[in-house]
């Protein structure tokens, strides 16, 4: 286990698991076949109400008219003075939108958005204790799922196909006897399957999986003993992970992290990710005059960039050294121009040193070369990439 954070005064201490022992493995299974990982960091808000879309049009940076059942966008809420107070996933449903963030950014929100109900229908609610959040992520993902599903029985529909659950795209699925909202994000550049339900029901369902998904090699010359979900199993091979494989995979896939990469002070346009959560043409939201005042500026002062490091062994620990998360960025002259966030070995580049950190804007233009800290404790130079994803293009 590993602590999460950062945690305000007051707040509970709250842990993730950083790995079942087995971290090449676990990467590997994402990669190939599918990994399940629990999600305690996550929390859920629940909005619901008539007027519920349209009050959180008005609150929100992304635009949710003709936001259709099923579909998922993500949307920052941000406060007055244009900072990100979350980071979300905006998923609605025939009789209700679920609002998925980071599990810290969740009490803010609830008391900022009720703040501004008036005479709206609409009711906002934290459903974190009552809801859990589990992800699938590996190419076998959908399959196990299909297979261990039905489309739910509730009185509302259940969403689209499962060929058609395509990204930004949500369905719920009957597993046992739960009712299990599943979204599509792609976070980890591989199928990726979020995966909420009742705090009652996660155990069975976690079960469910593990039953009919993970795949054991019988022992030489013992008979394997009869199981139904032989042939799912040798096809999905699914295995359980933890935060270390999928935060390895995010990286390699520039997914940038609310509270690890960017946080509560920054702005939307020094995230790398304003594109995919901020609309320019809805009217207006609270935080929205900052926004397009730095919009007209042309740029922000800092920007989240992708940065790839040159490869050299770190004789302490016989593999390439990486750079420190939090060290300064240098320019030659050793001149400070920025600060890793998140840094990894990446698979998918040989084991090449890589980072997502946040610089100058000046020191945002591709081919700029820079320094940090490596684990090694001595300079490790890196040039800036065009993008935050360092995974060839699909």
């Amino acid at each position: 286990m590993q602590p999460y954070g950062p945690l305000d005064e007051g707040d509970a201490p709250l842990s993730v698991v950083a790995t079942f022992g087995e971290l090449e493995l676990e990467y590997a299974s994402l990669r190939k076949h599918c990994v399940v990982i629990d999600c305690p960091q996550r929390g859920v808000i629940e909005v619901t109400g008539a007027d519920r879309l349209s009050f959180l049009n008005r609150m929100i940076t992304q635009e949710l008219k003709g936001l259709a059942p099923f579909r998922m966008v993500k949307s920052f809420w941000l406060n007055r003075k244009g900072r990100i107070d979350a980071d979300m996933r905006v998923i609605d449903l025939p009789e209700r939108t679920l609002l998925e963030m980071d599990v810290l950014a969740v009490s803010r929100t609830v008391d900022g958005l009720g703040k501004y109900v008036i005479t709206e229908d609409v009711k906002i609610a934290d459903a974190s204790q009552a809801l859990h959040r589990l992800s699938l992520h590996g190419p076998t993902g959908l399959f196990l799922l299909q297979a261990i599903s039905q489309p739910s029985m509730g009185a509302n529909a259940s969403g689209p196909a499962f060929e058609d659950l395509l990204p930004g795209r949500a369905v719920v699925l009957r597993i046992g006897q739960a009712d299990v909202v599943v979204v599509r994000d792609d976070s980890a550049g591989v199928v990726g399957l979020e995966l909420i339900m009742g705090v009652k029901d996660a155990a069975k369902v976690y079960e469910e999986l593990l039953s009919a998904g993970r795949h054991t090699e019988p022992e030489p010359g013992v008979s394997p003993a009869p199981n139904p979900w032989r042939n799912t199993a040798e096809r999905t091979r699914l295995r359980l992970a933890g935060w270390h494989a999928w935060n390895i995979a995010r990286i390699e896939a520039g997914t940038p992290i609310y509270n690890i990469d960017f946080g509560p002070e920054s702005l939307p346009a020094e995230t790398g990710v304003m594109g995919d959560r901020v609309s320019f043409t809805k009217g207006c939201y609270l935080g929205q005059e900052v926004v397009a005042r730095m919009h007209a500026r042309g740029h922000p002062k800092q920007m989240l960039v992708g940065v790839k490091f040159e490869t050299r062994m770190d004789p302490g620990v016989g593999l390439p050294a990486q750079p420190v998360d939090g060290s300064q960025l240098h320019i030659e002259g050793g001149e400070a121009v920025g600060a890793v966030s998140s840094a990894t070995l990446a698979p998918m580049l040989g084991s090449a040193p890589v980072a997502l950190a946040s610089v100058k804007y000046e020191y945002s233009k591709p081919g700029t070369v820079v320094s940090a800290t490596g684990s090694d404790g001595q300079g490790l130079k890196g040039v800036v990439q065009a993008g935050l994803s360092f995974l060839p293009e699909r």
